[in-house]
Parts: C-alpha cells; structure tokens; sequence
C-alpha cells in the first residue's frame, strides 16, 4: 500500500493537517459541464454548492412517489443495508439505490449532476455509494460532526480526496427540521481523529457515528477559521447540495412535524478507486463502498418522466 498521506485514528492524539490534494480538479476535457466559472470559485473556496430547483415540481413528485415505493418495501425488511433509527422501527436510510434497476439507477445517471460531478473532480465518474436518507419528524436522530473521507479513507481505502456527495432535496429543508450544516472552508483541512475503529464499526456508527468524529478542540478551530460561520443546507425540494468529501458537516435532531428526506449519490473519480482500507481492516460490505461495479457513467438527457412511464410500465 502507498505511503497514508491522511493518517487517522491512531492513537490518543488528535491533529489538524493541511490538506494535500486540491480541492477542484480542472480539466479541460470536462470543462463543458453546467458550473460557472463562479460555481467552481465558490466550491473551491467554499467547499459545497447548493442549486435551488435544479429538478422541478413534477421531477420532484415522482421522485417523492419513488421514495414511498422503497420505503413501503423496506420497512419491514432487517437488513445490514437497511439501517433504522435508534429506539424505533423507522428506516433512517437505505443503501445501494443506484442498483435497484430501476427509477434510482437512472436517477443516478441524470446528466445535471453527473456533469457538474465531472467538472468537479476533472475525471470520469463512478458511484462509490448511494442511499436514501429519511428523518422522520419528530423521531429523525442527530448526526454528530464528521468528514466523510475520513472514514472512507480509513475504513474503505479511499486513497485521495477526489470525491463529492450529491444530496437531492424531496422535502422543504427548514431551519428546524434537522438540515444539514456544513462549515465553510474545513475542506482545506484534514482532522485526525482521536480513537481506534472497532471490528464491524459501520454496524453501529450508521446509525449513531463515535468513531471517526472530530475533538472538541479540532472543531472549534476549524469553526473559527471559518469566522464563526456554519452553515445550513435550506431550500425547497428539488434543490441539490454538492458537497466535497472532506468538507466536516453533520446534522441536529428533527423535533419539528415535518420529514426531512433526500437522495444521495457519491460520485468518486476514476482515478480514484478503493484500495485496502488504511485500518488495516476488512473493506467495509460493498453497499457502503462500491468495489465490483466500478464502470465510468454515461450521463442521461432523458427526462425522469419517461423514466418512471418506463418503470410503470414493466
């Protein structure tokens, strides 16, 4: 295995390190794609980009009536990929979406964001992994502060940070309905976390994470540089967050009335495939990090309505 660039978990001491990929990875072979020259700045910069109404009204509602569909069909099914909340029988995500031959894999290839996740990560793309993400009202639990990458370099071998998360908004996030927060600008830096990672860890941190997740102190600092700022991902549904792997997020509790539902897909480059992961460990199941079907994408123009009359169809 190459020398760990982004060494983490291993021991008591927590450290911040620079960061040492780049954050956007330009290419004029993908620079076709639908991000501005400002898009690309503000993601740089920034570390997220958030699109209000990338998909309309109806998309949305067919998209909502596709989530129904999966959720009704797992509700009652235990399964590693299907994790459900703490303390209650309700589904917080299911994985592996991009494979159900169906609406979500051709979802998955919809060539508004595969585009903008090419001239992202300057690279053909493939999905390392995808899920639905469902908190309930009332019910829906936190997700305490944390850097994808981290775990998926630790735990799954992912080796550089050229990767970006797609979320699809179904329901209107609020302010108070457990949205996600992102601080701007801690992409630039990498946080090794204090801690050892548990035989079988994913069993338990997909639904509660305490390994992998920053200190106090790291946290505080990366806030700071930030200017104090945090920010949430609000909007109505059919807005879409793209977020890089290493950009530190988390979200609170849901005690409001009202679902906070979304599609998320990872887009990671093709040059950019899982190794072994830097644990030590056995790689995480494949329904967390796609190691067999690893094919660059071919966007898809058509629309999601003749999709779904496809689907209905069948």
């Amino acid at each position: 295995m190459a020398v760990d660039k982004y060494p983490s978990r291993q021991g008591q001491q927590a450290k911040i390190m620079e960061r040492q990929d780049p954050v956007l990875h330009r290419n004029p072979e993908f620079a076709d794609g639908p991000l501005t020259e400002q898009d690309l700045k503000g993601f740089e910069e920034n570390g997220y980009l958030m699109f209000e109404k990338l998909f309309n009204d109806d998309e949305v509602a067919i998209m909502k009536s596709e989530l129904r569909r999966t959720m009704d069909l797992n509700q009652e099914r235990n399964a590693d990929d299907v994790i459900k909340e703490p303390g209650s029988n309700e589904i917080r995500s299911v994985f592996e979406i991009h494979k159900d031959s169906g609406f979500f894999q051709a979802l998955s290839k919809n060539h508004r964001i595969v585009k903008a996740a090419q001239q992202l990560l300057g690279s053909q793309v493939y999905i390392t992994q995808s899920r639905i993400n469902f908190k309930p009202g009332f019910k829906g639990k936190e997700f305490y502060w944390h850097s994808d990458f981290e775990t998926w370099h630790v735990e799954d071998g992912m080796p550089n940070m050229r990767a970006v998360s797609c979320s699809i908004i179904l329901t209107d996030n609020y302010e108070y309905n457990g949205p996600l927060m992102l601080i701007p600008g801690s992409q630039k830096w990498y946080v090794s976390c204090p801690g050892e990672t548990p035989e079988d860890n994913y069993k338990s941190s997909l639904q509660k994470q305490e390994t992998g997740v920053p200190d106090n102190e790291s946290m505080k600092w990366l806030v700071d540089q930030a200017n104090g700022r945090i920010d949430r991902a609000t909007g109505p549904a059919g807005s879409v967050l793209f977020f890089e792997c290493n950009t530190m997020h988390g979200s609170a509790g849901n005690i409001s009335p009202y679902p906070r539902s979304n599609v998320f897909f990872v887009f990671n480059s093709i040059e950019n495939k899982l190794t072994s992961p830097y644990s030590g460990q056995s790689p995480r199941p494949e329904f967390l990090a796609n190691r067999e079907d690893i094919k660059p994408i071919t966007p898809n123009k058509d629309r999601l309505q003749t999709f779904s009359s496809r689907i209905a169809r069948k």
